[in-house]
């Protein structure tokens, strides 16, 4: 057997990356593609490899050289790389197509090292690799029959995305027999090239040949292993995350902040999101509307503050809509002057905003991070403080206070004339949710000193709109707040979400509550897991601490290699004091128990 790899491109939209050297010399995580490739050859024991070359070529030639691990190179040269696609280099190649059995390559791919053994093992002299598709795939698609023949070769213009889920994406992974290629393939080839010309790709000819009766070309699809074609800088970016060593690719998925269905295989157990929300009802009211809110204007300011007091039943004069609570959240701390009172562990979001020596830090004296509002005005009580930050229930602990010891932190604080802002983002997870938000009119207009802030992401399920809002009777604070922020800061799809949330609040409580049941089994199966503690939780996480077997870098590090599961290590977080504990979210029932199986299978 032989490869041939076709590697003449221009990769023009890999940008400075390819302004001196072509495609396949781009390096992934330190090493070109060029030579992962062919490392990966040089241990099928192939008679030698063809490599078609065009722009940049030469630089490729000397790089490699004529042969690579003691296989055997030659060149193929494509003088007319600038105006011709891939079918006229794989025309360039026919003769030596013929001369033996092939394994042809695109050059911009990379890939695990199984899938050449995973095509050369198999028995079908004539077979591409295919995945079901996924959304960041782009390309030749195919459909298959029941056996795995190749029944249709679909083109962009053909490619109909209500049609996806009977789609698998081509990985440019193909294996063709000396009889395919002469008899059938390279006819084609040619009578193709002469009809319509060199500007077009070698998969049009496989799709006339997908229609003959006798075609034997056989689809072999992937099981989960990794690869990827890259294109621009945002695929490099992508494949050096999925093709990280064990050390890096957490540290690489960690350092995006979400934009996790870039991989549709990864299950995210680190970001916080109501998994019964919004009903498909819902997303189909949105996507029917979708039309006219990509195409309009947004509303400003004043309208988005009236449909946010509609959404929680408060006074629009109260409110301040946030592209996201953590564009609030920046506002806010920024306009804060004076010590601010934290319990940690916390969300760092809020204390990240204030220099240490402006920060004045309780940490609960007990393994489960438990605390109570008489706890916090003890340990406050004679403390120098302007702010105080209460996060009910906390993240990452899960620590719930009930709304009467709330509201005595509410009159405690306005008897010291301190600033209480309470953030409950998770509260609708607690239970008994709807008696224990403080976002009321008499609540807020009784104590101007309070500032709520809620994230409509979490509860609500919908982190892709990023919505929040912040409520307070103090009206300089609060038109202070509409001035800071932009007018248009959020977008048409946030606020017509706002403006038809009251038809699905029903089904919100529903959600809510069976949230509720799903966390309470859940907690009964990790609880079942013999190195974890788990720590009773009011919110949609659960904080375990690691007591033996696993540090929680490595239990992150072995979910994250073996099972594509990412969850939250705290160690790094401030009060933890790089102690083995570990956050992970609640999710429904069928990915939790995703998450219980691997982690019995590690006991």
């Amino acid at each position: 057997m032989q490869a041939i790899i076709l590697a003449a491109g221009m990769g023009k939209r890999l940008g400075e990356l390819t302004q001196n050297n072509t495609k396949c010399m781009v390096k992934v995580n330190g090493v070109t593609l060029i030579d992962r490739l062919m490392t990966q050859l040089s241990e099928l024991s192939l008679k030698k490899i063809i490599i078609v070359i065009g722009y940049q070529g030469e630089k490729l030639r000397s790089y490699l050289g004529e042969n690579y691990l003691n296989t055997k190179i030659e060149y193929i040269y494509n003088p007319i790389y600038d105006k011709t696609n891939n079918i006229y280099s794989l025309a360039l190649a026919k003769e030596s197509l013929q001369e033996d059995d092939s394994l042809l390559i695109e050059s911009d791919l990379i890939f695990d090292d199984s899938l050449f053994r995973k095509i050369i093992d198999n028995p079908y002299p004539d077979i591409t690799l295919v995945d079901k598709y996924e959304s960041w795939m782009d390309g030749t698609m195919v459909t298959l029959d029941e056996e795995n023949n190749i029944e249709n070769f679909v083109s962009k213009k053909a490619f109909k995305y209500s049609d996806v889920h009977n789609y698998y994406k081509t990985v440019n992974i193909y294996k063709f027999s000396k009889e395919f290629s002469k008899h059938k393939y390279v006819p084609f080839l040619d009578a193709y090239c002469k009809a319509l010309g060199h500007n077009e790709y070698y998969e049009q000819v496989l799709k006339v040949i997908s229609r003959l009766d006798d075609t034997h070309l056989k689809a072999l699809p992937l099981n989960g292993e990794k690869w990827y074609e890259i294109d621009d800088i945002q695929d490099l970016d992508i494949a050096e995350t999925i093709f990280a060593c064990d050390e890096d690719q957490l540290i690489k998925y960690q350092s995006r902040y979400g934009g996790y269905w870039r991989f549709p295989s990864l299950l995210d157990f680190c970001y916080l999101v109501n998994p019964y929300f919004p009903p498909k009802k819902m997303i189909e009211e949105l996507k029917a509307n979708f039309d006219i809110l990509l195409t309009e204007y947004p509303s400003g300011m004043k309208i988005n503050s009236l449909l946010a007091g509609k959404y929680f039943g408060i006074k629009s004069d109260y409110t301040c809509i946030g592209n996201g609570a953590a564009e609030l959240i920046k506002s806010l701390m920024e306009k804060l002057d004076g010590k601010i009172g934290v319990i940690f562990p916390t969300f760092e979001e809020y204390p990240n905003r204030k220099k240490q020596e402006e920060l004045v830090t309780y940490i609960p004296e007990n393994h489960n991070f438990s605390y109570t509002a008489k706890d916090i005005m003890n340990y406050f009580a004679e403390k120098d403080i302007q702010t105080l930050l209460l996060i009910n229930p906390d993240n990452p602990s899960g620590n719930f206070i009930p709304a009467e010891e709330v509201l005595e932190l509410v009159e405690w604080t306005k008897k010291k004339n301190i600033r209480f802002i309470v953030d409950e983002s998770f509260v609708d997870f607690s239970e008994g949710y709807p008696k224990n938000s403080l976002l009321h009119n008499k609540t807020l207009n009784d104590h101007s000193h309070l500032v709520v802030i809620k994230s409509i992401s979490k509860s609500f399920g919908v982190p892709g709109l990023r919505l929040g809002i912040l409520a307070s009777s103090d009206k300089e604070l609060i038109t202070w707040m509409k001035k800071d922020i932009s007018i248009w800061n959020i977008n048409s799809f946030a606020e017509f979400y706002m403006q038809i949330f009251g038809k699905y609040e029903q089904d919100y409580s529903n959600a809510c509550s069976k949230f509720i049941t799903e966390r309470k089994r859940f907690l009964s199966e990790l609880q079942q897991i013999d190195f974890l503690r788990v720590i009773p939780s009011q919110a949609n996480y659960f904080l375990c601490e690691i007591v033996k077997k696993y540090t929680s870098k490595e239990l992150t590090r072995l979910l994250l290699k073996h099972y594509n599961i990412l969850i939250k290590d705290c160690s790094t977080k401030s009060a933890f004091n790089s102690s083995n504990y570990i956050r992970i979210a609640i999710r429904d029932t069928n990915d939790n128990n995703t998450l219980i199986n691997a982690l019995k299978n590690f006991k």
